[in-house]
This record gives structure tokens, C-alpha cells and sequence, in this order.
């Protein structure tokens, strides 16, 4: 039995305030402090669309290769629930703002859309216990209720957990580098629901689908979508029904859970919202948005790979955010060699930022600094294992390389007369290298500079170091 994997992404949007009202759109404010009477659904409150949530929707459809529709509708999703203040969603359902559209994996392989549409989030449930009087009390914080938000479906494309995983990511880079949302699904800007069933092995037809909530992370939905597969395989070899439901993720049990049978779109009754007029968009306005996308980044990577000939694995890397993708950019520039700008990035900058629990984008390290800095390993000013202690030291706090190099006393020493000294030391201090060396083991050499350049702190020029130690071995 083959799995069918179908996607629905709900992703808030980065607009300064909610969808339908004034109220600010920022995560981790204290409960219940973002809200007015129109979030809240208050009787006598009307809603007022915000554009700016319409054009960042219809610039991720104009990134995903959807249709977008100049002419388009809100309807009320009617449930009851108390996240829901209203007892309503605003949301679209049959004229929504783009349909179709495709996302193209790494691996090559195109997966469909059915459509991008334009909904308010609901607030949030805390499930508290313990502390309280009643130990299942739920407590319900309505700051991210009227938060923009849209939902991508897909068509049931997906085969496996890690083509979801690597569609999620593809998404994820999408929506980040054209700027519509910051795509964290630890703060919730990013969840995932998703439709599963399975058929027989190269049939076409769909079985019973069932739906799976509460996945916090890309491994979460790997994980889930791995159990709820195993499962219905096992139903199935057993002759048990497949029950089409929606089932819940137990992160610390492994297990997918059933909590509720599956809503079809009647049960919602929906209708079009009578306090909101049709949306019509001016086919100016919409190529205007058209045009100001960014370079995406499927598009960006093969460029830095034609470009500046860097593997596909660093091009990948590299190109993961528009934040990377810019300072590398900024550093090929700054010291005119983009593969050593993707060496340092790839490698000695990583480690620090890992070191010192900083991201590209927070650390004070600026393109420049790393540039001057490449452009001083080159010309031989510092050399390379003096230039990491610089790179650390700019990744933590920022400055001028020269200026590092010069507090430091970093330079490089090409002086035979300074560095014969040091040979001399060293030499004196490993007896046994020397021997090895003269018996003819060529690494005895290797082990003896790099005792030299240990000594010297990075400083001595090592050419001179190993024709000094040549001379003086015979």
C-alpha cells in the first residue's frame, strides 16, 4: 500500500496589524493586551480589510505560479469554539483571491496547489492544570485572534513524509525571501495540517483520508505522518475500516490520536459576509505587485552556482534565507573572491555563530569586515589560522579586522631571522619528529610545522618556516 499526502499550511502574515482592525499583529505580548471590539466580535463592530495582508497573498501566488483573481469574496465560516470569539472565521471559500500554482522540490519534483486563500487566526487555548481550581481549566488568549492569515493547499501530491518535509522547506524559503511572513513554526507563524490515505501500489484512485493536527515542527510532521501511514497499513491488513476523522499528534507518545470526525464544508454553513463588500483589484495594481518580487530562490541558487561556481550543496546553503543570500552577495563583492566568501560562510563564520549562539542575522560582523579580512588572508598580511581568531573575534563583537589584527599583534612574520628562532625551539623540543623525519617520513615534516605555527600563534609566514626546517634537517 502506497501513502497519499495531501498539505494544508496556514501561514500568518508579517502586517503590522491584524486582518480586519487596528489591533497590533505581534507575538509574545502578554494575553489578551492586542484586542479591541471588532477582533473580539463585539455586535455593532465592522471590519475593514487590510491591504497590506492582500498584497502579500497575492505576491506568494504570484511566487507559486497561481492565477490570481482581480475579483474575489470573504464568507463566514460559521463554528463554535472558544478560540473564536465571533462564533464565526472570516475566511474564503469559493471565490477565493488565487487558485492553482506549484511548488518544485529539490529533488525535481513538481507539487501541485489548489488554491492560496485569505483568512483572520483564531486565538489561542492554554490548557492549564494543577494550579487552578479546576484541573482541565483552559485559559484563552485572544491576541492572535484577526491575525491575517493564509492557507496553501495542496493537491494530494506527496508520497512520502520526507517529500512533506522537503515541500514544507521549499515553501518555507518561498514565503521568507519575498518577505510576506517570518515563517517560524516554534511561534506558530508556520503550521501544518495534513490530509493522509492510502491505496494500492500504482492505482490512481483516493481511500478514506484522515487529518492530522498539532505538529509543532518539520520533524513533528515527519514523524506523524510515518505513525498515521503505519497505522492505516495496519488497519487495512487487518480488514478494518479506515474511519475518515481528525486525528491529533501525541509529540511524547509517538502516536496520532482521534479527536473528532471529519467536517465537511456544509457543516460549516458558509455564506458570504455581509459587512465586507466583494474585493476588486485593479489589474495595474496586481502586475505592479508582480513586479516587485525579489529574485526567488530556486532562481538565486542556480544562479550562484553559474555565477560564482559554487557546489549545489553551498548554493543551497547560502540561498537558505534572502538575509545569507544578500551577505554573501555583500562579501563575494567586498573581497572580490565569492568562493573564499563561501568557504569562510560555509565554514570558520559557521562555527563562531554556532560558538557564540548567534545567527548571520544578529551577529555585528558586518560584509565589509569579512571581506577586508579574505582580502588580508590573500595578501598575505595575516595568515589563515590568525585570520579565524580574527573572524571569531568579529563574529562576537564586530570591528575592523585591521584593527583586531593590530591589538593583537596577529601580522604575519615573514622575517627568516624572527622565525629561525622559533625553528630552532621546536626543533630542540621534538627529537623525536626530527628522527622520524630523517628516517624519511615526509608527515614528521607536517607535524613539525604545524608545532612552529603553534608558536608562533598563527603568525609565521609558513613557506619560510618550511624552508627553514628543510635547511636546517638536510
Amino acid at each position: 500500500m502506497e501513502a497519499v499526502i495531501g498539505l494544508e499550511v496556514h501561514v500568518e502574515l508579517s502586517t503590522a496589524s491584524k486582518m480586519f482592525c487596528g489591533c497590533r499583529n505581534e507575538f509574545g505580548a502578554e494575553p489578551n493586551t492586542h484586542v479591541c471590539p471588532v477582533c473580539l466580535g463585539m455586535p455593532g463592530t465592522l471590519p475593514v480589510i487590510n491591504r497590506r495582508a492582500v498584497e502579500y497573498l497575492c505576491k506568494s501566488g504570484f511566487a507559486l505560479e497561481c492565477a490570481v483573481a482581480p475579483f474575489s469574496k470573504f464568507d463566514r465560516k460559521n463554528y463554535f469554539y472558544p478560540d473564536m470569539p465571533k462564533n464565526y472565521q472570516i475566511s474564503q471559500y469559493d471565490m477565493p483571491l488565487t487558485t492553482g500554482g506549484r511548488v518544485e522540490l529539490a529533488s525535481g519534483k513538481t507539487v501541485r496547489l489548489n488554491r492560496i486563500h485569505l483568512e483572520e487566526d483564531t486565538g489561542k487555548n492554554i490548557h492549564a492544570g494543577g494550579h487552578m481550581t479546576a484541573s482541565d481549566a483552559t485559559l484563552i488568549d485572544y491576541n492572535r485572534a484577526g491575525v491575517p492569515l493564509m492557507e496553501i493547499v495542496s493537491e494530494p501530491d506527496l508520497s512520502t513524509p520526507a517529500e512533506a518535509e522537503e515541500y514544507l522547506s521549499s515553501l518555507k524559503a518561498v514565503l521568507s525571501f519575498i518577505g510576506v511572513s517570518d515563517v517560524k513554526m516554534h511561534e506558530g507563524s508556520l503550521r501544518c495540517d495534513a490530509n493522509v490515505s492510502i491505496r494500492p501500489a500504482g492505482t490512481t484512485g483516493l481511500g478514506t483520508k484522515t487529518e492530522i493536527k498539532n505538529m509543532n515542527s518539520f520533524k513533528s510532521v515527519v514523524a506523524a505522518l510515518e505513525h498515521e501511514i503505519e497505522r492505516q497499513r495496519r488497519c487495512a491488513a487487518a480488514g478494518e475500516r479506515i474511519v475518515q476523522e481528525t486525528r491529533g499528534w501525541d509529540e511524547e507518545r509517538g502516536v496520532t490520536y482521534s479527536m473528532r470526525s471529519k467536517e465537511q464544508a456544509h457543516d460549516y454553513r458558509y455564506f458570504p459576509d455581509p459587512d465586507l463588500p466583494p474585493l476588486s483589484l485593479d489589474p495595474k495594481l496586481l502586475e505592479r505587485w508582480r513586479a516587485e518580487l525579489p529574485e526567488l530562490p530556486a532562481r538565486r541558487k542556480q544562479r550562484f552556482i553559474d555565477a560564482y561556481g559554487l557546489p549545489p550543496y553551498d548554493a543551497g546553503v547560502l540561498t537558505d534565507s534572502r538575509f545569507d543570500a544578500d551577505y554573501f552577495e555583500a562579501v563575494a563583492a567586498a573581497s572580490d573572491d565569492p568562493k573564499q566568501a563561501s568557504n569562510w560562510l560555509m565554514g570558520d563564520v559557521r562555527k563562531s555563530l554556532e560558538a557564540h549562539g548567534l545567527a548571520l542575522n544578529t551577529t555585528p560582523m558586518k560584509p565589509a569586515q569579512l571581506g577586508e579580512l579574505i582580502r588580508m588572508v590573500k595578501s598575505g598580511a595575516i595568515t589563515g589560522k590568525a585570520a579565524k581568531e580574527v573572524c571569531d573575534a568579529m563574529v562576537s563583537a564586530g570591528g575592523d579586522p585591521a584593527a583586531i589584527v593590530a591589538q593583537r599583534g596577529l601580522g604575519q612574520v615573514s622575517d627568516a631571522s624572527v622565525i629561525a628562532g622559533i625553528v630552532d625551539k621546536v626543533i630542540a623540543a621534538q627529537p623525536d619528529s626530527v628522527a622520524s623525519y630523517k628516517a624519511g617520513k615526509a608527515k614528521a615534516l607536517d607535524f613539525l610545522v604545524g608545532q612552529i605555527m603553534k608558536e608562533s600563534r598563527g603568525r609565521a609566514n609558513v613557506d619560510v618556516v618550511k624552508a627553514l626546517l628543510k635547511e636546517r634537517l638536510g
